[in-house]
């Protein structure tokens, strides 16, 4: 955590308000996204009756609070994800700061896990990953490995290089297919979807191709404890879809956070 920093929590406060403010962009992504809708016009509103929402209706995490969780013209309830996506980003924005400071890793980790959350919660309600940010997320991944290699150093070490990049998306996105045929060809199902594949190419472009297997294993085991737990609540099959995208996400998340720490437990330099 970096500790040079002056008027930490007026910095801190900030990095809260301006990630709930992205937190806010990304409701409207993951609304619009799945129905082929720009993000940017029209501007923001109701869902239900259409009405247009007023700026003082739509500040981050207070209008939610302030309405009561509901459309101030229909009064039709307002998801509690609109809530949720706002905190989530940003609380986990402030966790980065912590994490890293400001600088090519702050800034590449705040896009990557803007990308996460716009996945995760577009998968978990209409069961698709969408190519418009996964694709360009393989790019941008890339492209942050280039700017710490030879332009901006990166201290922390999170940026990795562009061959570990490359290398990222080549095993991410080449293991998770070979494992798709696999499974297809012994059962007759499919068992993944290439939006799954396409979003592990863009975490290993991101976080490199250490953070492969970690986010498979992290994914795997949350994916197989929520699945066990659905097949013995709901009383559902083994061919029940879950959605595996958000686990992924997660895993990718836990190795932001910790997966250098457990590689070194695990693996000490020799």
């Amino acid at each position: 955590m970096p500790q040079s920093l002056e008027f930490i929590p007026f910095v801190v406060a900030t990095v809260f308000i301006f990630g709930a403010i992205v937190g806010s962009f990304l409701n409207v992504c993951i609304i619009r996204i799945p129905n082929g809708e720009s993000v940017v016009h029209p501007p923001s509103r109701c869902p239900k009756c259409k009405a247009a929402i007023a700026f003082y209706d739509n500040i981050p995490l207070l209008s939610y609070l302030f309405l009561r969780g509901r459309c101030r013209f229909c009064a039709e309830r307002i998801s509690p994800r609109y809530f949720v996506v706002e905190l989530l980003m940003a609380s986990l924005a402030v966790a980065l700061y912590y994490e890293f400071g400001f600088g090519i890793a702050f800034a590449a980790s705040f896009v990557f896990v803007a990308a996460l959350i716009v996945i995760s919660f577009i998968d978990l309600e209409v069961r698709i990953v969408p190519d418009v940010i996964s694709l360009p997320g393989i790019v941008v991944g890339l492209i942050f490995s280039l700017i710490g290699r030879f332009i901006v150093s990166d201290p922390f070490e999170l940026v990795p290089s562009p061959l570990s990049s490359l290398i990222g998306i080549l095993v991410g996105g080449g293991f998770l297919l070979a494992l798709a045929w696999a499974y297809e060809a012994f059962t007759g199902v499919e068992g993944m979807g290439g939006g799954d594949i396409k979003l592990l190419a863009m975490i290993g472009a991101f976080l490199g191709w250490p953070s492969i297997p970690l986010t498979l294993f992290f994914s795997s085991l949350g994916g197989s404890v929520i699945g066990l737990t659905a097949m013995a609540i709901k009383g559902v099959g083994r061919k029940y879809a879950l959605p595996f995208a958000p686990f992924l996400c997660l895993g990718a998340l836990l190795y932001l956070f910790f997966g250098k720490d457990l590689i070194r437990l695990y693996l000490p330099p020799g």
